[in-house]
């Protein structure tokens, strides 16, 4: 049975594939213990290194980057830690439950989840807990559209000497973040969001300081599909994998870093940064509100739109995707219900694209009784776009 025909997917992930990978997943399936196959992974992990800007080798898990996350908990976090988790939306909040479930004592710093995570107060958390040894935060959080400052939440993480675990999932290879600029850890993210790649894979950046914290937690997971410590090194002669490798995921995680190097990472970046600044200034010319508190806090992957009184953000979704063919996302836990959320990310990050967002949510907000402006908004972005 053949799947349902995808309308233009403008949602937070997971997104359409570029092309490239689409065809690099129907190559002929190698034999994972086959010397060729081992090479070729070898090399797909060089590229890897390269493009998250990684002085270390990085890991591959085989699942989507949940597998990531909760993996980063369980091999980072022992029962005698205390972790920081920074809570700025929902997966923020979630990630508190992997690093409970490892027994540690877990410090809540949180904001309303249309704001943002202020250093400042990351650095009085840590003074007053000088015991902390583990912080972690999720950087752009989809649920809520909301960009923390991660790169000033790793300095003061790193003068502190605490370990960082970064959620980069929904950020990376839109924006410019790596994880050793960040002072990250264990830097998660996936090929399945700004890569423009398929949601099978986790990609991980580890720090030697992270191994060495992982090699002396003795919960630490083995011989586990949790395991990091698995992983390292395993391209080493002599190594076999801990588990069979997605075969057909490594190749299109090649295909898609393969196109982000031949694109350059600072025009995937500007592509994503346009996109998002034209839709915002389209809804915003509608006269609808953006969830977030400040268009300063907004990510160049998503943005989300605050429900107005009265409608309901279902009927929104239903009539964008049947009437006007745009896929769009609801919001999601806390969220749920409250906003609507357009995706910039990959294949969706096309300046184009939001003049056909903005046009779909306009006929659908008219036809639950709404006044909107579409013609401001449909010229709000043109504005932006032609003024590249």
């Amino acid at each position: 049975m053949a799947p349902p025909s995808p309308p233009l997917m403008l949602t937070t992930g997971p997104v359409t594939a570029y092309p490239e990978v689409s065809e690099a997943l129907s190559r002929p399936i190698l034999y994972d213990g086959d010397d060729a196959f081992r090479g070729y992974y070898a090399q797909v992990l060089a590229m890897l290194g390269r493009v998250m800007g990684l002085s270390t080798p990085p890991v591959i898990l085989q699942g989507e980057a949940i597998l990531g996350i909760e993996a980063a908990a369980a091999g980072l976090i022992g029962p005698k830690d205390v972790v920081l988790n920074l809570v700025s939306g929902v997966y923020g909040q979630g990630f508190g439950r992997y690093a409970l479930r490892a027994g540690a004592e877990v410090i809540e710093l949180a904001v309303p989840f249309d704001a943002a995570i202020d250093p400042a107060d990351v650095a009085r958390s840590l003074r007053a807990r000088p015991d902390i040894g583990v912080v972690a935060v999720c950087h752009h959080d989809t649920p809520s559209g909301t960009l923390n400052p991660l790169a000033d939440i790793g300095a003061v993480v790193a003068a502190h000497g605490a370990l960082l675990i970064v959620d980069a999932v929904s950020s990376f290879g839109g924006m410019e973040v790596f994880p050793e600029a960040v002072a990250a850890d264990l830097f998660i993210t996936s090929p399945a969001k700004c890569l423009g790649g398929t949601p099978g894979l986790s990609l991980l950046g580890v720090s030697d300081r992270a191994w060495a914290k992982m090699r002396a937690n003795p919960q630490a997971p083995r011989g586990s599909f949790l395991s990091l410590l698995d992983w390292q090194d395993v391209i080493e002669d002599g190594r076999t994998f801990p588990v069979t490798p997605s075969i057909a995921e490594i190749y299109g995680l090649e295909a898609a870093l393969a196109r982000h190097l031949a694109e350059g990472e600072r025009a995937v970046w500007a592509r994503h940064a346009l996109t998002a600044r034209a839709t915002r200034a389209g809804i915003l010319a509608l006269g609808l509100a953006l969830w977030p508190t400040s268009e300063a806090l907004c990510s160049p992957t998503t943005t989300a739109i605050r429900i107005p009184d009265g409608l309901s953000d279902k009927a929104l979704r239903d009539h964008a995707r049947d009437r006007s063919g745009v896929l769009l996302s609801l919001g999601r836990g806390a969220t749920a219900g409250k906003v609507l959320r357009i995706g910039h990310m990959g294949p969706a990050a096309q300046p184009d694209h939001a003049l056909r967002a903005v046009a779909a949510l306009a006929a659908a907000a008219s036809a639950q009784g709404l006044a909107v402006d579409r013609p401001a908004g449909e010229s709000a972005v043109r504005a932006v776009i032609d003024g590249m």
